[in-house]
């Protein structure tokens, strides 16, 4: 499995191939009461989430960066990013506890040291505005509602990096009045192939530049039935 991240310029040392490892048995063994994910053979899943997660490698280099995972369910991105880059600090956010113990379980088994939040991202956002310097989403909502509950999070001069399925670019076509409202606007959008054929993905980077309006996010109820 090693030999998959070096398209991504990564070469795995043994403990974090071991950590790698480790988070997908703890993965299926959670799986059966938290379902946490839909995939579970071993390939795939260092496929479709470790290799998809670290991706953002594309558009982005790391150091020691402030960074949110909103809605980051079973962890991804943020976990194989912070096996990966250990030094950058990442806070999860999640709505549902049963997830957000998984995480903490995780990061307590692979010796990883994460803020693992029970919120939601439009309630959490009360004394963390603007706060981070690249924020992630990989849900599955449209991007123009993921930007309204990411984009007040991110410091001016920070990017939002959403992963995306191959029909990326008409989601961000919808989206680009989205940005401008929020404060933020479109660096670029990559497509690239997952290995082995299974599937197309993108990257849509954003870049913030001005600081949000406060009345930013609404209620997801809100945000939903009249999305920006």
């Amino acid at each position: 499995m090693r030999d998959l991240f070096l398209d991504l310029g990564i070469e795995l040392t043994n403990d974090q191939l071991e950590k790698f490892n480790k988070y997908y048995e703890l993965l299926v063994e959670w799986n059966d009461k938290v379902n946490l994910t839909a995939i579970v053979e071993k390939k795939e899943v260092f496929i479709k989430h470790f290799f998809d997660s670290l991706a953002v490698l594309k558009v982005y280099n790391f150091r020691n960066e402030l960074i949110c995972d909103i809605g980051s369910g079973a962890g991804f991105p943020g976990i194989p990013l912070k096996i990966v880059y250990p030094e950058i600090s990442l806070t999860i956010v999640d709505s549902l506890r049963k997830r957000i113990d998984f995480l903490n379980m995780l990061s307590s088994e692979l010796n990883l040291n994460v803020n693992a939040v029970h919120a939601r991202a439009e309630d959490y956002i009360k004394f963390n505005r603007e706060k981070f310097d690249v924020v992630f989403a990989r849900a599955v909502a449209r991007l123009n509602i993921l930007s309204e509950l990411c984009i007040p999070y991110v410091k001016i001069g920070g990017y939002f990096i959403a992963l995306k399925g191959s029909s990326a670019i008409d989601e961000v076509r919808s989206s680009v009045i989205a940005f401008k409202e929020l404060g933020a606007d479109l660096d670029k959008v990559i497509n690239y192939q997952l290995p082995s054929g299974l599937g197309e993905r993108a990257l849509v980077k954003v870049k913030k530049k001005r600081a949000t309006n406060k009345k930013y996010p609404r209620s997801f109820g809100k945000i939903k039935k009249l999305p920006l």
